[in-house]
């Protein structure tokens, strides 16, 4: 979204529905690569998702800056993908992103005060489902300090993996796409709980811009905020197998963590699977796309075997 707005001043009161918004709708299933786009859509087909089996599936359909008279296009789209069997899983997320060309880099301090006292209610609302909290970690007082010493995009990330930059409430957004970015929610293809979804970030962000002060407690923030106290995207339960993945993951960590720092230097790692020979591990720099590397158990250790 530009950045360029009217207005760059905070606080500034502005209706919710009047700012512009943006969805990264996942799925699993059908067949992205053929579903017809609507003018500005796109779809990531680098995107992928997780199916049942364990297999890479789907996609994310992306819009271009939407106002909220103009939503009918998520229903129509949402439609399209449906018609092919696709579906939104236990590995699907739906991310929000609100323009903040009305307030400008002056918001960028109050989201993430914000974030620090309301992040638990939009995570509680939204219901979060728990195995999905690692992308979208929390904003922590730290990130807070480091932007007030020195604004800009290299505060906002904490180290970690995966997406640690990428926190529930990404205001790192702002320096990309002039937007914020709100994680929480569960991924869905269902019209009516999407833009719901919508509709409380919008709110959000909002009341945030106009500087209001709302309750921590999620009944009372969402009554304040006038938004839809129910019908958001369900918790979906992750399989056996993706759990025992991720302790996996979490075992393999410390002691892949430094080969492949020596590989892709400020990097992080994204994910790790087990394939035929050996260890497939997916790493993550700033700006740029994954890289994946293979790695072989030895006696002696893990040995890197070459990049893919």
């Amino acid at each position: 979204m530009d950045r360029k707005g009217e207005t760059t001043m905070w606080p500034n009161e502005v209706h919710w529905n009047e700012l512009q918004f943006g969805v990264e709708i996942e799925f699993v299933g059908g067949a992205p690569e053929e579903v017809e786009l609507l003018p500005g859509w796109v779809m990531s087909l680098d995107e992928r998702q997780t199916d049942e089996s364990g297999r890479e599936s789907g996609s994310e359909l992306k819009p271009p800056p939407l106002r909220w008279e103009q939503r009918e296009q998520i229903r129509d789209m949402l439609g399209r993908l449906q018609a092919q069997g696709a579906q939104a899983n236990w590995s699907c997320g739906l991310h929000v992103h609100v323009g903040l060309e009305k307030w400008g880099e002056a918001i960028v301090k109050p989201l993430l005060v914000a974030a620090l006292l309301h992040q638990n209610a939009l995570q509680s609302i939204l219901q979060t489902s728990g195995h999905r909290l690692l992308f979208c970690p929390p904003v922590t007082r730290q990130m807070v300090e480091r932007f007030e010493a020195s604004p800009g995009p290299m505060a906002l990330r904490n180290s970690g993996r995966p997406q640690s930059h990428r926190c529930g409430v990404n205001t790192a957004s702002w320096y990309d796409w002039g937007t914020v970015e709100i994680r929480y929610a569960n991924g869905s293809l269902d019209y009516e709980e999407v833009v719901r979804t919508i509709e409380l970030c919008l709110r959000f962000v909002a009341a945030v811009g106009a500087g209001r002060k709302l309750p921590a407690e999620p009944d009372a923030f969402v009554t304040a905020l006038g938004a839809p106290a129910g019908g958001y995207p369900p918790q979906t339960l992750a399989p056996q197998w993706h759990q025992e993945r991720v302790w996996l993951e979490n075992a393999l960590i410390p002691v892949i963590a430094p080969q492949i720092e020596r590989l892709l230097p400020g990097s992080e790692i994204h994910h790790m699977l087990p394939v035929e020979g050996g260890l497939l591990v997916a790493a993550e720099r700033s700006g740029e796309d994954l890289s994946r590397f293979m790695f072989r158990p030895t006696a002696l250790g893990w040995d890197y075997v070459r990049t893919l």
